[in-house]
């Protein structure tokens, strides 16, 4: 019995603070890069609409992999549970979501 992964990957993109969840996370094709395809969003919270997992959502529903600077990375955690995708804002940043 194969065990499915499921990645937390939290980085930064610019000056705000991503977090998503993911299949697949490899060292990218590009040097310097990690490479990070299959997300995952919480379809469980219909009722309640996060906009940030919203705008997450949108940005990422066209995409199939997606190459993350090595230093953009925060860290990356193997995780059991698929959680809320976030975009947090940086302290002394703009907190309102356009």
């Amino acid at each position: 019995m194969s065990k499915r992964h499921l990645y937390k990957v939290t980085f930064y993109n610019q000056g705000r603070v991503y977090e998503i969840f993911a299949k697949k996370v490899a060292p990218g094709e590009l040097y310097g890069f990690i490479e990070i395809a299959d997300f995952q969003f919480n379809e469980l919270t219909e009722l309640i609409v996060d906009p940030s997992e919203e705008k997450l959502k949108n940005e990422f529903a066209n995409v199939e992999r997606c190459q993350i600077p090595m230093h953009a990375v925060i860290r990356i955690d193997e995780v059991k549970k698929l959680g809320a995708s976030k975009i947090k804002f940086l302290e002394g940043k703009e907190t309102n979501i356009t």
